[in-house]
């Protein structure tokens, strides 16, 4: 634990020179650079040395070593995925081109989210503490059982997500986020934390039912999907089909949106929500009908043998 404390207290100094270079101008013109902004750099940094930590103590404990190595493969994917929107050139790109912005946002929401899901890095990030650690972390989440719960339901967070889409696309929002970078840290935490209650609702909130309540689960499940699915495309078409940009914050800056007029970046932006986005979550109820079918399909045959 002094080898953790001696490489957190490096990481404080080293952001802290990071970030007097993190908002240079660009260069009209020149190619985007990476980025190393404190508040994205020591989160990430942070959460990658908890899961290793935990993830080494735990496989000292368990029997099942393979589970361990796939949640690590999931972690490590949507960690880097994280990393390729908010270091990478992209993330500097979309401070002049807002289809940019958006492919930064799609990453988030439709790619890393599931993923750092899939991975359940909580439990295992847990053993990077001292036992004593782990018991005030393991009473504190029993203590907010009820509300987790409430916003884990596929509905709620189905319009968590809903919300967190369309007021942060509103163009006095949008503008606030590009103007200010604590609005922006703002509009970034909010649309990775629903999409992560989101994700967590899809993909672990049926495991826990059988039977009847397992199918009712399935179909609202679905429908939730189906429902974002419609609400991120609608608003993705709404900007495709706009004859005007909708953002001062990009059309009134003048910068060349990589050969892009502003409104010609805001339909490909519109395209990205659009198309990508509704494939994603349809094809995801696709899958879980998919899946609800064949179960019950295979219970029918159980029945009549």
């Amino acid at each position: 634990m002094k080898v953790f404390s001696f490489a957190i207290s490096a990481l404080t100094g080293a952001i802290a020179t990071m970030d007097a270079h993190a908002h240079e101008a660009v260069v009209a013109g020149g190619l985007p650079g990476w980025s190393f902004e404190g508040w994205v750099v020591a989160p990430m940094l942070l959460s990658l040395a908890w899961f290793g930590i935990g993830i080494v103590r735990l496989s000292q404990l368990t029997n099942h070593p393979r589970a361990l190595r796939r949640q690590a493969a999931w972690f490590l994917s949507g960690w880097l995925v994280l990393a390729l929107a908010l270091v990478s050139p992209l993330h500097e790109a979309g401070e002049r081109s807002f289809a940019a912005h958006m492919a930064e946002h799609e990453l988030l929401m439709l790619v890393a989210a599931p993923l750092l899901v899939f991975a359940r890095p909580i439990g295992i990030a847990l053993w990077a503490f001292p036992r004593g650690g782990r018991r005030a972390l393991g009473a504190f989440g029993r203590s907010i059982r009820v509300p987790w719960r409430f916003l884990t339901t596929p509905v709620i967070a189905t319009l968590l997500q809903a919300a967190a889409l369309w007021l942060w696309h509103a163009p006095r929002w949008f503008d606030l986020a590009l103007a200010h970078p604590g609005w922006h840290i703002a509009q970034h935490v909010s649309f990775l934390a629903t999409a992560l209650l989101f994700w967590w609702s899809v993909l672990r909130g049926a495991e826990s039912s059988r039977g009847a309540e397992a199918s009712r689960g399935t179909g609202i499940t679905v429908g939730c999907l189906f429902f974002t699915s419609m609400v991120s495309g609608a608003l993705g078409a709404l900007m495709a089909f706009s004859g005007s940009a909708w953002y001062a914050g990009y059309a009134g800056t003048g910068l060349d949106a990589f050969g892009l007029t502003p409104t010609e970046d805001q339909q490909l932006a519109g395209l990205l929500m659009w198309i990508p986005g509704g494939l994603v979550h349809a094809g995801a109820g696709l899958a879980l009908f998919t899946r609800a079918l064949r179960e019950r399909a295979g219970g029918s045959v159980d029945a009549v043998r």
